[in-house]
């Protein structure tokens, strides 16, 4: 697993690289070439969700109200706040703003590493490996949360989420969705108890560097 870069790039002078402007032959490396953004894309994107960053609660509330208004039958699989049916109880709830929050959070660390290919690839399948243990999620639902999560980020930014944002966090969402999906259908994850008590998905060959780690 890669580590996460803690210096901004800088020229061969030593200078900072502004990452909006540049180009191939600038001789700064590219992001991973697995990661389907590119170094001004990457940039932007963090300097944008620094916004979001700071209404995370209001913005993901708004994602999951807009994810039961088109699609009603899936707050049933939710037992904490099956029960509520319009949208001000939604927006009132403590319990769907806690999960909401903690969704957001997951997607926080996801775009906060956005350059670290492998960590994020990691979090995304372990993430999603870890829906198997609800038996009434399929994996399509990770899906439907694509056109909520961008229009709770477009009322959140406002004017800054300009025609060039909508293409990247867009690009950003298919990526996490299409990530979460090929974790949720990786048989390689198991689920372990740490002494803890908590209950974490791992490689089934990690098995036993997490239990030693841990000892």
């Amino acid at each position: 697993m890669g580590c996460r870069q803690t210096k901004p790039d800088t020229s061969e002078q030593g200078s900072p690289v502004h990452l909006d402007v540049l180009n191939e032959g600038n001789g700064v490396p590219n992001v991973d070439p697995r990661l389907p953004l590119n170094a001004r894309q990457v940039f932007k994107l963090k300097q944008s969700w620094k916004g979001i960053k700071r209404n995370i609660e209001e913005t993901g509330v708004e994602m999951f109200i807009r994810l039961f208004k088109n699609n009603s039958y899936l707050i049933q699989i939710f037992k904490d706040f099956k029960e509520l049916e319009t949208e001000d109880e939604m927006r009132e709830n403590e319990e769907l703003e806690k999960h909401a929050t903690f969704v957001m959070s997951t997607l926080d660390e996801t775009i906060t590493n956005i350059d670290n290919f492998d960590y994020i690839k990691d979090l995304a399948h372990r993430t999603g490996n870890s829906h198997q243990r609800f038996s009434e999620f399929q994996k399509e639902n990770f899906k439907k949360i694509k056109i909520p999560f961008l229009e709770a980020v477009k009322i959140t930014l406002g004017d800054r989420y300009t025609d060039y944002m909508a293409t990247v966090y867009t690009i950003t969402i298919d990526f996490v969705l299409d990530s979460l999906v090929e974790g949720y259908t990786d048989d390689t994850y198991v689920q372990i108890k740490l002494d803890n008590g908590q209950e974490i998905d791992v490689k089934e060959n990690d098995r036993c560097l997490v239990k030693t780690a841990e000892s």
